[in-house]
């Protein structure tokens, strides 16, 4: 637990340096100036707003959100470095509100002391941030207001959902990207040379094709992929070459990024609809299979394709809807793997049929007309007549039975005040659909209009 004798991390105690002998390389590797992050030029180039920040020591709280390995805790301890600033870490996943509220009280004591400058000045960094609930989250404010801490958040998630409104507003967002594999590749290489701080000392060889190869397989993740390259080195001889057979064994290990139930789950099933609406299916197999690579469970991916076969694909192919249903059923009675063949039957089958959205427009034209219209009452002729009150208030009476006129269209209405609310599309089916209303509707017009109440 951080206190108030804990030795500042960036501070003169040797202690940190002698341990880095030990640490992972990606930690020994970890940038010590904003000039040393690599990519993240959007944020980071000389005229943008953070380095313009820091470099006057005037920023405020801070949340750094984006996928894992991008620098959003190196970003950190720069800015902590070089505002000379104490650095107290906190994990959200491991701290709870008792340590929350120690750090808070050594950084009042440090704020409030007659020296107080520069150097008492706290960045609380939290990682994880997304972890806190609402109450942790609420104990930070009053500190944050009145500039005893300043925070600095990095998650992984989008912080519009999992940061409480009061404390989101008070931060200034900064989203990192993924790392271009180039950019990755340039750090293996300084790792893979560097003496002090990386595998130098072992005097591996690698081409520049296989370093950006590993690169391209850790996604944009420097983290993993300096992890990847530690692992490599450590299993061969010092000196030995690090060569095509030991990239292919990392490969074959290779895990997809992927989190169920969190922003990689709702941005992957987004491009998945959007892929299969938009009638591509190479794109769409790509999704499933990430989906399924990453552990999706089959039977959500099933449910989105049932709505997609209504949603997007409708009347213009009525078989979307019962295939897509049968689809459903089998991924519960067949499970993983063979369910990945019906999923990705009925994904080709969607994305390929042709396209209406007709029937979400018309309930959406119809809940439209009972919102802003006065309700309509049901036409006595439609009534139910059933006892013998109905029938004496005259339900049912007029009513003109479709079975006795041609192509089933008698001239009766069915609203008192007649409304358009479908309007059929000229795609597959659908287009036949369009072409039998447009002559349901010359019938009607030469027929002779029912009674009044009919």
């Amino acid at each position: 637990m951080p206190d108030s004798d804990q030795p500042d991390l960036f501070g003169d105690d040797p202690a940190p340096q002698r341990a880095a002998a030990g640490q992972p390389l990606a930690a020994r590797m970890r940038p010590r100036t904003l000039a040393e992050v690599v990519g993240q030029e959007h944020l980071l180039a000389p005229e943008s707003l953070l380095p313009r920040l820091v470099a006057q020591n005037v920023f405020g709280s801070l949340i750094f959100y984006g996928p894992p390995g991008t620098g959003k805790t190196s970003i950190a301890e720069a800015i902590a470095r070089e505002t000379k600033s104490r650095f107290v870490r906190v994990n959200a996943v491991m701290s709870g509100v008792a340590e929350l509220r120690e750090v808070l009280a050594v950084a009042r004591r440090r704020a409030g002391t007659a020296t107080a400058g520069p150097a008492a000045a706290t960045i609380l960094f939290i990682d994880e941030l997304h972890r806190f609930n609402k109450s942790q989250q609420d104990l930070l404010l009053p500190d944050v207001e009145e500039g005893v801490v300043r925070l600095i958040g990095a998650t992984t998630h989008n912080p519009g959902f999992y940061v409480n409104p009061p404390l989101l507003s008070r931060s200034h967002l900064f989203r990192l990207e993924p790392l271009a594999p180039a950019a990755v590749a340039a750090v293996l290489r300084r790792a893979l040379t560097d003496p002090a701080r990386g595998l130098g000392t072992r005097r591996h060889a690698a081409d520049d094709r296989l370093l950006l190869a590993l690169a391209v397989l850790c996604d944009g993740d420097l983290r993993r992929a300096l992890n990847a390259l530690e692992v490599i080195a450590l299993s061969l001889p010092e000196a030995a070459p690090i060569t095509d057979q030991e990239l292919q064994l990392f490969a074959r290990e290779r895990r997809i990024r992927y989190d169920a139930d969190e922003d990689e789950h709702y941005d992957t099933i987004s491009a998945f609809i959007k892929s299969c609406r938009g009638s591509d299916p190479d794109a769409a197999m790509y999704w499933l299979a990430k989906m399924l690579a990453g552990g999706e469970d089959p039977r959500f991916i099933a449910r989105r394709l049932v709505i997609l076969a209504s949603e997007d694909v409708g009347l213009a192919d009525p078989l979307a809807l019962p295939l897509a249903v049968a689809a459903h059923h089998a991924c519960d009675f067949i499970g993983l793997p063979e369910a990945e063949l019906t999923l990705a039957h009925a994904t080709l089958y969607i994305a390929c049929a042709p396209k209406s959205n007709s029937a979400t427009l018309a309930l959406g034209e119809a809940h439209r007309a009972l919102k802003e219209s006065p309700v309509q009452s049901v036409p006595l002729a439609l009534r139910d007549k059933s006892g013998a009150a109905s029938k004496q208030a005259g339900h049912g009476q007029g009513y003109r039975y479709s079975h006795d006129y041609p192509e089933n269209i008698s001239g009766q209405n069915y609203l008192e005040k007649a409304l358009t609310l479908y309007t059929p599309k000229n795609a597959g089916h659908e287009a036949r659909i369009a072409e039998r209303l447009a002559r349901w509707h010359e019938l009607k017009a030469g027929m002779k209009p029912a009674k009044s109440g009919g």
